[in-house]
């Protein structure tokens, strides 16, 4: 895999994980009891963002690794996926030939 290939791939996989990790842990003003006039009594009372980003990253590296494994040990490749809707040769002149013959 090429290096720009997997920095892209943890990238969409780190990014879709911050918004999985965002609401980890999260109370709100209402439910914390401080409210600061203004704002929305559901805003977060204390975010604590460099905690999420570095869980986020944690997380995102775990689930990077195992799709890393299953692409370098070909586990899952493309014709596998698509093995259930491609016609095999077989098959397909099979069904060529009763069409000829039909028609």
């Amino acid at each position: 895999m090429a290096i720009t290939t997997a920095l892209a791939s943890f990238f969409l996989i780190w990014w879709v994980t911050l918004f999985a990790v965002l609401p980890w842990g999260v109370r709100s003003q209402h439910e914390g009891g401080d409210m600061v006039p203004g704002t929305d009594p559901g805003a977060p009372a204390s975010l604590k963002l460099g905690r999420k980003l570095l869980w986020t990253t944690l997380v995102a590296v775990a689930i990077y690794a195992v799709c890393y494994v299953v692409y370098a040990k070909r586990w899952v490749t493309l014709d596998g996926l698509l093995a259930p809707f491609v016609y095999t040769n077989r098959q397909y002149i099979s069904i060529t030939s009763q069409d000829n013959i039909t028609s």
